[in-house]
């Protein structure tokens, strides 16, 4: 019998030049909801874009983007 199993979730955030890599609060949650779920923390995410999924270490990796503070 074939199983199939879901890559669990990463999300990644840049801070001052580094990544951040924020874990998943719930598989339940979309992109959307665990965005505005690390909000609280980090208010730059509040007009966040979602990019991704991209495939990297067996993950499935989403990162936040801020387009708040760049200039062009």
């Amino acid at each position: 019998m074939i199983q199939t199993k879901l890559l669990p979730r990463v999300f990644i955030h840049t801070e001052n030049g580094q990544k951040i890599r924020l874990t998943d609060p719930n598989e339940d949650f979309s992109p959307e909801a665990v965005c505005n779920h690390f909000a609280n923390l980090y208010a730059i995410l509040t007009t966040a874009k979602i990019v991704g999924p991209e495939f990297k270490d067996d993950f499935r990796e989403y990162e936040f983007v801020s387009t708040i503070g760049t200039k062009g």
